[in-house]
C-alpha cells in the first residue's frame, strides 16, 4: 500500500503536471510545422536532401510518427498520463480540501485563535459579550457571511465556492483530453474537390450511404491585382438514391464560415481547376480535364494538347487562374502565345485553338469529430473553475471570554485584504454598541 501511495504522490505532483503540459505544448508546436498526415513520399521530398532540424530525415519522421503527432500512439500517451495526474491530483488533495472547507471548525479557546493568520483582540466589558458577539454575527450575514453560533462563540465563512473551482479546472481539462483524444480516434478528414454541377456521395462508418453532397456553383473573389481573396461554394445535401434524392439542406460556405450538419462540418478549404473547354479549328467545343503542375510553379494546371491528328506535336497549355490567360508552349519549352479566355483562338501551327471557358473546382474539407461537445464542455467548465478559483475562501471565529472579544480567521487568498476587513468588521461591531441608547429606568 506504500508503495501504491508513493507511485499516486508521485503521479500526482505539480511539477510532473507542469512538465507534461510543456512537452504537450513543444509536440503540438512540432505539429504546427511539420505537415500532418501527408502522403510518405512528402516526406522523403522534404527531409531526406535537408533533414529537420539537421537531425531527421524522412524516414525519422515517419518512424518517430511525427507526420501524425495528434493521432500518434505516444502523444495520446502523454495526454493519458495528464489526465490521470489531474485525477489524482484532485482526489488526494483538492477534494479533501473542498471537504474540509464545507466542514464547520468549532474553536473554543482564545489561544486557538492567536495561533490563525489573522487575530486580533478588543475589550468589549463583561456585561456586552453577548450584545457585541451578536452584532459582529448580524454584520457578517448582512456581508454575506455565513454565520454558526453557539454559547460565547461563532464561527463565519465565505466564499467557500471558490474551493469548488480547481475540481472543475481538473475536471474540464480532462473532460478536454477525453474529446480531443476521442476526435482523434473516432473522428474522419477527408478533402475533396468537385467543379460545379459535380457531387460526392458520403458513407458512414459502415459503408452505407449517407448524403450526397452536391456543388451547385463555386465563385472566387479576387482582389484588383488578381489574388483571390475568398471562395464561396453553394452546395446542396441530398438524401436518397439517385431516383428519390430529397433536398436536406441548401447552403453556402466559405473560409471561416463552414457548414455543420448531422456531425459532419464542411470547410471551405482550398479551390483550383477541374476543366478547360477548347475548341480546335471546326471542331464542336471539347471540354477537357485540367492536371496539377506543381514542377511549374503553386496553383498551376495544365493540359498536354496533340495538334495532329495522329497525336504528334503536343502543345502544353498552362493557366494559374480561371480567367486566363493560357500560356501555349511546345515540347522544347518555347512560349507559343497566350489565348484569352473566351477570346479569339490563336493559331498554332496552323490549328486554330480557342478556350471557351475554364471550369473551377471548390477544394471542400469534410470533418467529422465526435469528440468536438466533449473539447466545448470541458473548455466551459475549466473557464467556470477558473473564474471561482478567483474567489478568496474566508473563515472567521470570535469568542467572548473575560471581558475581551477574541477574533482570528484564515483565508487562501489576498491575506492582506482579510487583515484589513477583520479590523473594520471589529469597528462596525464595537462602535454599533457604543451607539446604542442605555434603557431607562422606570
Amino acid at each position: 500500500m506504500t508503495v501504491l501511495n508513493r507511485l499516486a504522490g508521485w503521479i500526482s505532483d505539480l511539477r510532473l503536471a507542469i512538465a507534461l503540459l510543456l512537452v504537450i505544448a513543444v509536440a503540438s508546436g512540432v505539429g504546427t510545422v511539420i505537415p500532418q498526415k501527408e502522403p510518405e513520399g512528402l516526406y522523403h521530398q522534404l527531409y531526406d536532401a535537408e533533414p529537420w532540424l539537421g537531425l531527421l530525415q524522412g524516414d525519422g519522421i515517419l518512424a518517430l510518427q511525427l507526420d501524425h503527432i495528434y493521432s500518434s500512439d505516444w502523444f495520446l500517451a502523454l495526454l493519458a498520463w495528464l489526465a490521470l495526474s489531474l485525477l489524482l491530483c484532485s482526489w488526494r488533495r483538492q477534494w479533501p480540501a473542498l471537504r474540509a472547507a464545507l466542514n464547520w471548525i468549532d474553536y473554543r479557546s482564545p489561544r486557538q485563535l492567536s495561533k490563525l493568520s489573522v487575530a486580533e483582540t478588543r475589550l468589549c466589558g463583561e456585561t456586552a459579550e453577548g450584545l457585541d458577539l451578536d452584532r459582529l454575527a448580524r454584520i457578517l450575514q448582512s456581508e454575506g457571511w455565513q454565520v454558526q453560533c453557539r454559547p460565547s462563540r461563532l464561527a463565519a465563512r465565505k466564499g467557500v465556492l471558490g474551493r469548488v473551482g480547481p475540481l472543475l479546472v481538473h475536471a474540464g481539462l480532462v473532460v478536454l483530453m477525453l474529446g480531443a483524444a476521442w476526435g482523434v480516434l473516432g473522428g474522419h478528414r477527408a478533402e475533396q474537390f468537385l467543379a460545379p454541377g459535380r457531387s460526392l456521395e458520403l458513407l458512414d462508418s459502415r459503408g452505407q450511404h449517407q448524403l450526397t453532397l452536391a456543388l451547385e456553383a463555386f465563385t472566387v473573389e479576387r482582389d484588383p491585382a488578381g489574388r483571390p481573396e475568398q471562395f464561396t461554394s453553394a452546395l446542396r445535401l441530398l438524401e436518397g438514391g439517385p431516383s428519390s434524392e430529397t433536398l436536406l439542406k441548401q447552403a453556402s460556405i466559405s473560409v471561416n464560415h463552414p457548414l455543420r450538419f448531422r456531425g459532419v462540418t464542411f470547410y471551405q478549404a482550398d479551390w483550383g481547376l477541374a476543366a478547360i473547354t477548347v475548341q480546335l479549328g471546326g471542331s464542336p467545343l471539347l471540354q477537357l480535364p485540367l492536371q496539377s503542375f506543381p514542377q511549374l510553379g503553386d496553383q498551376v494546371w495544365g493540359l498536354v494538347l496533340p495538334t495532329r491528328p495522329d497525336g504528334s506535336d503536343p502543345v502544353l497549355l498552362s493557366l494559374s487562374s480561371e480567367q486566363g490567360p493560357v500560356d501555349v508552349y511546345d515540347a522544347k519549352g518555347a512560349n507559343l502565345g497566350q489565348i484569352v479566355v473566351g477570346g479569339d483562338p490563336l493559331d498554332i501551327r496552323g490549328l486554330p485553338v480557342r478556350v471557351a471557358s475554364v471550369l473551377p473546382a471548390s477544394g471542400i474539407l469534410l470533418k467529422r469529430d465526435p469528440g468536438v461537445p466533449l473539447v466545448y464542455g470541458g473548455f466551459a467548465v475549466a473557464l467556470l473553475g477558473g473564474g471561482l478559483s478567483l474567489l478568496a475562501t474566508r473563515q472567521l471565529w470570535a469568542i467572548t471570554e473575560g471581558g475581551r472579544l477574541h477574533v482570528g480567521g484564515l483565508c487562501n487568498r489576498n491575506l492582506t485584504a482579510f487583515a484589513t476587513e477583520l479590523p473594520r468588521l471589529l469597528d462596525a461591531a464595537l462602535q454599533s454598541g457604543e451607539q446604542e441608547p442605555e434603557p431607562q429606568q422606570g
